[in-house]
């Protein structure tokens, strides 16, 4: 798929989330500073603008820093958690690509609010190679413009159902990130991003393969 195709994709993926921020003119910091009551009212990160440097823990309560990630291009995916059927479903689909994505250059972070034990389980649940970060404190999420804050009717039915996210991240902050991946180049800049608001809708293998092979390529082009 050549970038005219890519720009038609990049185009669509934006228009599932309601981005009133452009490009140069939203920082991280903003983002951090106020959080949405609903998923639709996120403002997300931008293509063309740069992830922010924090440092997250991996399963094994090791500090990893994003910046430090994205030395080459990298996927980075944002998931409510491993209690999430749905981002289940998503990281099972994603570990059955990520060879084709590894192959093209690739690295593939998996990020949640989920502490690091939680984590291991996800990770013993699905067989991956990836990479799976905590961001229990929601740093991330909320610099990257995906975090938003459940009414507290929707936090204690999950809790009812068994889902006790105060458990899951070790904190009170009852936020959870949109559904989200980004594609960054070698300097940390985003190259593509889809959002959706809804979190039973992720993105299609296929189309987000589709865009990594389109990145690369523009990439080597450009070379």
């Amino acid at each position: 798929m050549k970038m005219k195709s890519l720009c038609i994709v990049l185009f669509c993926s934006i228009l599932l989330v309601n981005c009133t921020a452009t490009s140069g003119e939203r920082s991280s910091e903003s983002s951090a500073d106020s959080i949405p009551e609903k998923a639709t009212d996120i403002t997300p990160l931008l293509i063309g603008q740069a992830i922010p440097d924090i440092t997250l823990q991996n399963t094994n309560n090791e500090p990893a820093g994003l910046l430090e990630i994205s030395s080459q291009n990298t996927l980075f995916v944002f998931y409510r958690g491993g209690w999430c059927p749905f981002c289940s479903t998503e990281l099972a689909e994603l570990a059955s690509i990520e060879d084709s994505l590894y192959s093209m250059g690739f690295k593939i972070v998996a990020i949640s609010p989920d502490r690091p034990e939680f984590l291991q389980q996800s990770m013993d649940d699905v067989e991956m190679q990836y990479t799976l970060l905590s961001d229990s404190k929601m740093e991330a999420s909320k610099a990257f413009g995906v975090a938003f804050r459940l009414d507290d009717e929707t936090y204690q039915r999950y809790k009812n159902n068994g889902m006790d996210l105060e458990e899951r991240s070790g904190q009170d902050h009852h936020l959870l990130p949109a559904p989200a991946v980004f594609l960054t180049n070698d300097e940390g800049v985003i190259e593509f991003q889809y959002v959706n608001p809804d979190y039973q809708q992720r993105i299609d293998k296929d189309v987000l393969l589709a865009a990594a092979e389109a990145m690369a390529e523009n990439q080597e082009d450009q070379m």
